[in-house]
Parts: C-alpha cells; structure tokens; sequence
C-alpha cells in the first residue's frame, strides 16, 4: 500500500473531485491520503469520513501560501493532521482567498479588455463548489475557446508570467500579498497540526529553511514530482541537520497540474506518517 501525502482536489486549484481522487487513489494501491487543499479546510471533514467509508486512512491536510518576505520568494506550508475549520486557519486564510479570487476578476477583465473571447461566469463555472477562481480555471476557459492547447505553456508565460530577471510581467498578471511563513506555521501548530516546507527546490527555499525551523517548522517535502535528483539530496541534507521529518507527495492537480503526474508516485512511506503523528504538538 502506497501514501501519497500532497494532492488538491476542486476545492482549491485540482480538476478532480473528491469522489475522482478517491477512486484514482484505490486504483493507484494508496492506502494513506492526505487532501491538501490551498489556503483551506473547506469540505475535508466530509473527504475524511467519505475516504474512510471507502478504506483509505486519512489525514487531515491543508497547504498554506506563504512567503520568504526577505527574500522575496513564495514559501508554501504543508500542515498535516490539522484540525478541520480551526480558527486559526480559518482567520489566516480566508483573506487570501478572497484576495486571490478578486485578483482573477481583474485579471479575466484585463484579457475581456485585450480581445480575448471568455467570460466571467464561464471562467466561474470551472471553479463551481470551490473557494475562488485560480489561474488555472481562466486557463481552462482560454484553451476551451480555442485560445491554447494546455494549461502551462506560452500563452500562460504571457498573461501571467510574474516577471523578474529582467523580464517583464505577464500583461494580465496582479502581484498578491502572500502571508508571512511565521504565521502559516504558528496557525498549523495552533490547529493540532506539524507544519511541513513544501517543494523546496521549486521555489528556491533551501537557505530559508534555518528560520523556518526557528519559527517551528517540523518537516520538509524531499520527494515531489518538481523535484530533481539535486533537490532531494538538498532537502534530505537539511533534514538530517535540522532533525526534520523527510516527507514527499506528488502534488497532484489532474489537468491542472504544471506536469502530468500520477498519484502516488512520490511515495514517502508509512515510516513518514508515523513520524509526522510523533512530531504533533502535545
């Protein structure tokens, strides 16, 4: 039995439901699944008791978005075994949902503006049941009108490439404001939770990781599908040195995923999970 640790479904930025990622995850032979939805709880107690009725330990998971204010650099926490609605959660995250789903109103206005043929209800339509519009469901309406043929490709770098290196933003692009990694890790730790780096080497987070573990983080994501060979000798590196749990998942998002991963396919092992249980705050 395989445990996959780090996947999304509808209610944040995956195209599967819950339902769909029940049944890829059977088929897949995983017997752990942790649901890590961005910035939210929103329907986990139901994909909880659902997975059990279904034989799939379940743990209680969310992914928090983040940032490395000094460095400039996006910083997502993992929080595992999590309670469900706790308000620290909820009072840290829902701002940033209602921040992100403004930020793609105004983004589908600038591309209405620039001739492109969607509209907001249609773009709407892709996210129904979830907390807000990602990038991801205006990418879906752009290449349903013929617009694209995937969602990660030259059309996405122009609307929404956040620029830097001397490159210009995309012309549809709205910088967000993330929250401060020391408040996604106390919120975690408040809700029962152990806060976990994810993907490190995705975002270039390796020299932060020392003040992560002052702010109290507990693990580091060492196997992802974004992940090289590099990467994880990197996170397995800081994990030794700074006494952290070595976790892994393949962060699956279904059609909206950056790369067509599969389920499961970054196996940490259950030796992970029972370390995880070991680190939860007393």
């Amino acid at each position: 039995m395989k445990t996959e640790l780090h996947c999304h479904t509808t209610i944040s930025d995956g195209s599967y439901s819950f339902e769909e990622l029940a049944e890829a995850a059977l088929n897949e032979n995983i017997g752990v699944l942790a649901v890590t939805n961005h910035d939210t709880t929103k329907g986990l107690v139901a994909m909880l008791e659902r997975g059990r009725d279904l034989g799939l330990d379940m743990i209680p998971g969310i992914e928090i978005s983040a940032y490395d204010m000094e460095r400039g650099r996006r910083v997502h926490i993992l929080g595992y075994f999590i309670e469900p609605g706790h308000p620290a959660l909820e009072q840290l995250c829902s701002p940033m949902i209602a921040k992100r789903h403004e930020a793609s109103r105004v983004m589908v206005e600038r591309l209405i503006e620039a001739g492109y043929g969607i509209t907001w209800d249609q773009v709407l339509r892709y996210a129904d049941g979830g907390t807000g519009v990602y990038k991801q469901h205006i990418m879906h309406a752009l290449i349903d009108n013929g617009y694209a043929k995937s969602i990660y490709g030259e059309l996405y770098k122009k609307l929404f490439s956040r620029g830097g290196n001397g490159e210009e933003p995309g012309m549809a692009y709205v910088k967000l404001d993330y929250l401060h990694a020391r408040d996604a890790i106390e919120a975690v730790i408040q809700a029962g939770g152990v806060p976990v780096l994810a993907h490190p080497g995705q975002y270039g987070n390796f020299e932060y990781v020392r003040e992560l573990v002052g702010m109290g983080l507990q693990g580091i994501e060492v196997w992802h599908s974004l992940h090289g060979v590099d990467d994880e000798e990197r996170a397995m590196e800081f994990a030794r040195r700074y006494d952290l749990v070595m976790t892994g998942g393949s962060d699956f998002h279904g059609f909206y995923g950056e790369k067509e991963v599969r389920l499961g396919s970054k196996d940490p092992g259950i030796s992970c999970v029972e370390e995880l249980k070991k680190r939860r705050p007393k």
